[in-house]
């Protein structure tokens, strides 16, 4: 048996045309939908990028404990598994977050990998000559300043790659076909083929953008985390922006089909095609994630799976699934058990027969909204006080996004007894204050997304919110959630409330 699996950061399920869009032609996309199983209702869980990374690697949530970071110690992680019995795994990727401080565990997971380099502000080529920034927007005051060697460094990889010719991406897919053309014959491999596109900047190759009806006298791509402040003309534009570099992605999904069918793989080969997260293009009044509420243009995800062992293809299927389940269901696959402490699950029966595989699924950022959806309702629950305290990281490796975490949070650093999913290792237990406002200032929020799938008007329903609200202790009450979380977000705990 053997698995493909191509990931992409910041893929918009509503971008696609399985999941209803006619905004762009993708044809690749398109003959995805025919050739697998499509998941309606498949949610992320910890966010954004690294903690979407780990619950996928752990097959568990981990925007409860701690936020942005490594691959900890006590950590199941599914590529390990594999390799350890004799499941050969690769991964190649252009992300760069895999090769800083808050991500440098987890490609050494795998059996190899290759890293490919120049996407954003990876700090790659070193060039001390003037470089101007053309193409980021609203990046002001103190955010504009912390982001000024960014957006310099993101000008200098652009140089390099337009005189290369190349980009990552397609260096990322290049290698993976090679990875296949070279092991299509083996047996037991994994291969994870993982592009940061579509993820901002939203530089793609001038034919694309030309084709989404935009040239290089519209040189946005680069949006801040912040509220849309552009009219909707600029707004229209950078949306195009977006589609001219998923033009590039369906491209590249389309030369991994190709070669599926060039070697008959589709016979004993999985294929899961997903992304970590969505990203806001003007919906709501937001540009991208992280700073305002996960509503379901981020939490919402597309997943594509094939799965040889039930030969099921061009279906649609409703049960909540989320990426925690994807270790399990590789470790199925490959006739491996998941461990305890995996709570995701193999999601071979829905692919059959749609079978439920839970009532609720939860998913949120460290330290913001905690949100529960039961794929009819969605309910987003705050922080109480405006300090969001109290509040706490649990990590055996202090490290944050492209840092090790600072003194002042060290100096302050408990030793904590063991939670129940760290085999007996005590963890460091960090204070945590967010930079800027708390998401207490978003309140807590009730949607009913069966007649507001655009979470457009909050709806008021106590009894259906005092039901979101059970549910939401008792899924945090699964994944062991600290006792300070349940005070963070004002509710009891499970047992409490009996």
């Amino acid at each position: 048996m053997k698995a493909i699996m191509v990931m992409y950061d910041s893929l918009n399920r509503r971008s696609l045309p399985d999941y209803g869009t006619s905004e762009i032609d993708l044809p690749s996309f398109e003959r995805l939908g025919r050739e697998t199983a499509v998941f309606d209702n498949c949610y992320a869980g910890s966010l954004p990028c690294m903690p979407a990374r780990r619950d996928l690697q752990t097959g568990r949530l981990c925007f409860l404990h701690r936020g942005w970071g490594p691959i900890e110690p006590f950590d199941n992680c599914m590529p390990e598994i594999l390799k350890k019995n004799g499941i050969y795994t690769h991964l190649i990727s252009d992300h760069d977050h895999y090769w800083e401080d808050g991500g440098a565990s987890y490609h050494t997971r795998y059996s190899s990998w290759e890293n490919v380099r120049g996407q954003e502000n990876d700090t790659w080529k070193a060039d001390l000559g003037e470089y101007t920034d053309i193409h980021s927007f609203g990046m002001t005051g103190l955010y504009g300043e912390i982001m000024s060697k960014a957006r310099r460094q993101n000008a200098v990889n652009r140089e390099y790659i337009r005189r290369e010719g190349k980009y990552p991406q397609d260096t990322v897919f290049d290698r993976g076909l090679e990875f296949i053309e070279t092991n299509h014959a083996y047996d037991n491999w994994f291969l994870q083929i993982e592009t940061f596109d579509p993820h901002e900047p939203f530089d793609a190759p001038e034919e694309y953008q030309k084709e989404c009806g935009i040239d290089n006298s519209f040189p946005y791509d680069w949006p801040a985390y912040n509220m849309v402040r552009e009219n909707d003309a600029f707004v229209g534009n950078v949306r195009k922006k977006y589609n001219a570099l998923l033009k590039m992605c369906d491209r590249s999904l389309g030369r991994v089909l190709e070669i599926m069918d060039r070697y008959d793989m589709w016979k004993d080969t999985m294929l899961i095609v997903n992304t970590d997260h969505g990203f806001l293009l003007g919906e709501h009044q937001w540009w991208a994630k992280n700073v305002m509420p996960q509503y379901n243009e981020i939490a919402h995800l597309p997943l594509f799976i094939w799965d040889p062992r039930a030969g099921v293809k061009n279906v649609h299927r409703q049960a909540l699934v989320q990426n925690i389940d994807i270790a399990a269901t590789l470790l199925s696959y490959f006739g491996q058990d998941y461990p305890e402490e995996m709570i995701g699950r193999d999601v071979l029966p829905v692919i059959t027969d749609d079978e439920k595989l839970r009532d609720y699924v939860i998913f949120g950022m460290f330290g913001g909204q905690v949100n529960i959806t039961d794929g009819e309702y969605l309910y987003m629950r705050a922080p109480v006080c405006e300090d969001n305290q109290p509040c706490y990281e649990y990590t055996l490796m202090p490290a944050d996004m492209n840092r090790r975490k600072d003194g002042r949070q060290l100096e302050k650093a408990e030793l904590s007894a063991p939670l129940s999913f760290t085999k007996n290792m005590p963890v460091l237990k960090l204070p945590f204050t967010v930079r800027g406002k708390s998401a207490h200032q978003y309140g807590n929020a009730l949607y009913d997304l069966k007649h507001d799938p655009l979470q457009l008007a909050p709806v008021e329903d106590q009894e259906i919110e005092n039901r979101m609200i059970s549910a939401l202790a008792a899924e945090m009450k699964r994944f062991d959630a600290p006792e300070e979380q349940y005070e963070r977000i004002g509710i009891a705990k499970q047992e409490e409330m009996k």
